[in-house]
């Protein structure tokens, strides 16, 4: 057996159908398998399968007894698998087969080399069409066995995500941690370096469907991972130049030290940016304040993402942390917005930002009610700050009473 693609999957018949179509028209020159685990699915997954395998498929399915969470599924296909070489297949993903072939072909001519890496596009399944391409390699490129200065140098330089690849299975066997504070890719392309030479290859093999033909709005997997794991990819480069250190390659004095903490720190910050940009798009601006603060801090105030959002980010921050007051109290039945300018525009970005539908947002106080009634049902948003003393004036609590000042004062940028 040449080739296994390592497919884990749960619950995502609908997914896994499509790419097993896609696998159908495989024409390899050489004899692979497709190893499925499947994490104790309870849709029709495991006779969706069945289905390909009556077709002729080349699918080993081995079913899980329990969903033990992803990564003792993905550890079980990779351990069952046969292949001289392995490559995962997300199961909403998928392979541009010329390519594979192509990889396979270069593993095959240079025994010496481990894993071949390649960047990977950024697809549309609905158009057909590849949007972008997820870093950039100008010419292939080979590092030697425990070349790991010039492969930090590489990995910094490209802002090289090594996700991709087609990796010797008995390396694969043995670069399996860490994975969990360590970004996997960064500490696996260690240990892979540590085995073998490791070639980064120009052309893509793999496509990343972003907008997929299945859900075409759904949420592209590993947003999460964008917007979370900016430590955790520090925490790779810093294990991969622990390893590094480790065989001697990797000079830690205390200058070398300081310099590679630096370069760490840095491509941490350019994620971190990537972050902000995807949480103010998923109108999450609390979280995308808190980065743009660590990252000023940090000396990098400068960065494209913080500078694009730094003048509406602090009305945005108030305005969320009102909703979310809102949300979190008992009892409200109106939030009042006393004073404003455009009490429908501000009306509209307040439900948008969570306030339940059941409370009424009103542009003043509603007739017909008891004092007590609406002193007791209300949360109250002053357009200026000499409003609140009308406020309290009438009966209504300090602690419901907001403005700007109380929303926005601690929002520095």
């Amino acid at each position: 057996m040449k080739l296994s693609i390592c497919i884990p999957t749960y619950n995502r018949e609908a997914y896994l159908r499509n790419a097993l179509e896609y696998c159908e028209g495989f024409a390899f020159s050489f004899p692979y398998e497709i190893v499925i685990s499947d994490n104790a699915s309870t849709d029709g997954t495991e006779s969706m399968v069945a289905g390909f395998i009556e077709r002729g498929l080349p699918i080993r399915y081995f079913r899980r007894a329990v969903n033990g969470g992803a990564t003792p599924n993905q550890i079980n296909a990779f351990q069952h698998a046969l292949g001289e070489y392995t490559i995962y297949l997300a199961d909403d993903d998928l392979l541009i087969a010329p390519e594979v072939e192509n990889v396979v072909r270069y593993l095959d001519e240079n025994p010496d080399v481990v894993a071949a890496h390649a960047p990977w596009t950024i697809y549309d399944e609905v158009q057909d069409l590849d949007l972008s391409q997820f870093y950039a390699v100008a010419a292939d490129r080979k590092f030697e066995r425990r070349d790991f200065f010039e492969m930090f140098c590489f990995l910094f330089e490209g802002h090289i995500f090594p996700e991709i690849a087609i990796v010797r299975s008995s390396a694969m066997r043995s670069a399996w941690v860490p994975r969990e504070l360590c970004f996997y890719a960064f500490s696996h392309l260690a240990h892979f370096l540590d085995m073998g030479a490791v070639t980064f290859l120009k052309t893509p093999f793999y496509r990343s469907v972003a907008v997929s033909k299945i859900a075409p709005s759904r949420q592209q997997a590993g947003f999460d991972d964008v917007v979370t794991s900016w430590d955790r990819y520090r925490g790779g480069l810093e294990y991969f130049l622990h390893i590094g250190a480790k065989r001697g390659v990797i000079d830690m004095s205390d200058e070398s030290r300081i310099a590679y903490d630096q370069m760490c720190r840095h491509f941490m910050m350019v994620r971190m940016g990537v972050a902000i940009r995807f949480w103010f798009a998923r109108k999450d601006y609390i979280k995308a304040y808190e980065l743009c603060a660590r990252m000023i801090f940090a000396g990098h105030g400068d960065n494209v993402e913080v500078t694009k959002v730094a003048d509406t980010l602090p009305a945005m921050v108030g305005l969320q942390t009102l909703a979310g007051k809102v949300g979190a109290m008992t009892g409200i039945e109106r939030l009042i917005l006393d004073g404003m300018t455009d009490p429908e525009m501000v009306a509209e970005l307040l439900q948008d930002l969570g306030v339940p539908t059941e409370v009424a947002i009103v542009a003043e106080e509603p007739e017909g009610l008891s004092a007590e009634a609406l002193i007791e049902g209300s949360i109250v948003f002053v357009s200026e700050e000499a409003r609140r003393e009308h406020y309290l004036a009438k009966g209504y609590r300090p602690t419901v009473i907001f403005s700007d000042l109380d929303l926005t004062q601690h929002v520095l940028l």
